[in-house]
């Protein structure tokens, strides 16, 4: 049986490589490592492009919930954009030594995914997950646009001047506190602009809705059900019903901690929940408007679909699920790929 390749809406491996050393990040990308994606891995589970995240970490002392229901912690503060502007442009670099390699190649227009994917390259979006890097007056924008930016998350939960995104809170929704800033609509407003796609993972619903006021298409990249798995991460129908009547996308979270119906991070019985997962998603979005956001190397994987290596364990239980290829096709990349050429001129 053929293979169904995997184009993927999110996943944090530039964070991974940069944190282990940009000098050392070619040889790491292709050797078998303990990361959810490397080459190897990639070719072994037909992922063959996606949305690759720059994100700054948080400092200090703030260390990561342990996602033990039920849990309500504290965001950690805002970053200084000087701060955050750096590590995004290490971790692009990254990305740029990777495609020197000839390992990856950076899209920046939907023209260029499929001769990257015929030239077998993992054919690679740049995406940011939080805004901190840019400044009021979005001249950094226009800088990392330049550089092949085509993907922004407004925040990644923690506050920006743009924003507010949501905490790590089971059970919640994502009604939590104001929306976009006065910054963030104009920030929304160039992004409209430019073509850069506007990412609502992590944001709240108040910025949810702020968005499509905007009128731009409704794309969550890595978030779930609500319905499903009650945390403040993941979507309402009525969001999700918005994500298809604006011809966006929701891709499947892998983590754990976003598909289990008890918000736990156990690995067992997560692929199952995911089933269930995909179902809900459709049924509200519509099977056009669904496709995959792994979160590999940001996330607690599933047993079984413990890096990108293993994506048949994913496609095997859609077919048990009696998904058929045709909509497991649509899943697994046709849906992106079809949002990228309406959208990614």
């Amino acid at each position: 049986m053929t293979q169904i390749p995997v184009f993927d809406g999110h996943n944090d491996a530039l964070l991974r490589l940069w944190k282990g050393g940009i000098d050392a990040a070619i040889e790491t990308f292709q050797s078998a490592n303990a990361g959810h994606i490397d080459l190897k891995k990639a070719r072994a589970g037909g992922f063959v492009g996606g949305f690759f995240a720059t994100f700054p970490p948080p400092g200090g002392t703030f260390v990561m919930p342990k996602f033990e229901p039920p849990y309500d912690e504290p965001l950690p503060p805002m970053l200084p954009q000087r701060e955050a502007l750096a590590m995004v442009v290490e971790q692009a670099a990254v990305l740029v030594r990777l495609e020197a390699a000839d390992l990856v190649r950076i899209c920046k227009s939907a023209r260029d995914i499929a001769p990257a994917m015929l030239e077998g390259r993992i054919a690679a979006l740049l995406h940011m997950e939080g805004a901190e890097a840019i400044d009021p007056d979005l001249q950094a924008l226009d800088v990392l646009y330049a550089a092949g930016l085509r993907s922004l998350g407004i925040v990644w939960s923690r506050p920006t001047i743009f924003g507010h995104g949501v905490p790590f809170r089971y059970p919640s929704d994502a009604d939590i506190g104001p929306g976009l800033t006065p910054d963030g609509k104009r920030l929304v407003a160039r992004c409209k602009e430019l073509g850069v796609m506007v990412d609502t993972s992590h944001l709240n619903m108040k910025g949810f809705w702020d968005v499509a006021d905007a009128g731009l298409p409704l794309v969550a990249t890595h978030s779930n059900a609500h319905a499903i798995s009650p945390g403040a991460r993941n979507l309402t129908d009525a969001q999700l019903k918005a994500v298809g009547e604006t011809h966006g996308m929701v891709g499947l979270n892998f983590g754990t901690v976003f598909l289990r119906e008890d918000g736990r991070a156990a690995p067992y019985g997560a692929i199952d929940a995911a089933m269930r997962h995909l179902d809900h998603m459709i049924k509200h979005a519509g099977e056009d408007h669904v496709g995959l956001g792994s979160d590999f190397d940001g996330a607690p994987m599933p047993e079984g679909l413990e890096d990108c290596g293993k994506l048949d364990t994913l496609r095997d239980a859609m077919r048990r699920h009696d998904f058929g290829d045709p909509l497991i096709a649509k899943i697994c990349n046709e849906n992106w790929l079809s949002f990228l050429d309406r959208t990614l001129t």
